[in-house]
């Protein structure tokens, strides 16, 4: 996703076996769907990367020095575009889980609103 106009992600790399059963979906992806992904994504740079007896997942590398990894194993071709779409598409940012569900800068003096009326 572009913050600002600028791409986030700058580096993705396609980690795969050219040996193991669980990087046969990679192995077709890098053929039939990686070329066209590039041309799409001049912006990003693609690194294939062997690594044997490993399962096969996709690393993205962020503006923000933050890098997100994805496990891929036995899956389809379009299981994996839609992953390294979804990666280029994410800003990098660390996921925060929120302590309450109302977040502001000036919260209420009289407490938050709930359903249950008390008498």
């Amino acid at each position: 996703m572009a913050l600002r106009g600028v791409w986030q992600l700058k580096k993705l790399i396609v980690s795969y076996c050219d040996w193991g059963g669980s990087s046969r979906g990679i192995r077709a992806f890098m053929e039939s769907e990686l070329p066209t992904f590039k041309e799409k994504n001049p912006q990003l740079e693609v690194v294939p990367e062997l690594i044997r007896g490993q399962h096969p997942h996709l690393k993205g590398f962020y503006k923000n020095k933050n890098e997100r990894v994805v496990c891929v194993k036995n899956m389809t071709p379009e299981d994996i575009l839609l992953y390294a779409t979804r990666l280029r598409n994410a800003l990098g940012r660390k996921v925060v889980k929120l302590k309450t569900r109302h977040v502001t800068k000036h919260p209420s003096v009289q407490g938050t609103w709930t359903t249950d009326v008390k008498f």
